[in-house]
């Protein structure tokens, strides 16, 4: 499902750090070793059909590289 992001990311919380993500190995290879955070928060969305709602985003970042695997956990609206 595409989607992009139309504000700003609110309620950013971070949910595990480093060794605690179950992904970290592939992230590194992927993107570049970093010390690699899953995050989530809440922002409106703009959906491939035109319907902007809001929903709970979830990604991975990086200090220097940035957020990665953007996915959509749940629609609040």
């Amino acid at each position: 499902m595409y989607c992009r992001i139309v504000g700003p990311i609110q309620n950013v919380q971070t949910i595990a750090v480093g060794g605690k993500i179950r992904e970290v190995m592939r992230l590194n290879r992927q993107f570049g070793y970093g010390r690699w955070r899953k995050m989530k928060g809440t922002a409106r969305i703009s959906l491939e059909n035109g319907h902007i709602c809001k929903a709970e985003i979830h990604w991975y970042e990086a200090h220097g590289i940035g957020k990665k695997k953007l996915k959509i956990k749940r629609f609040l609206d």
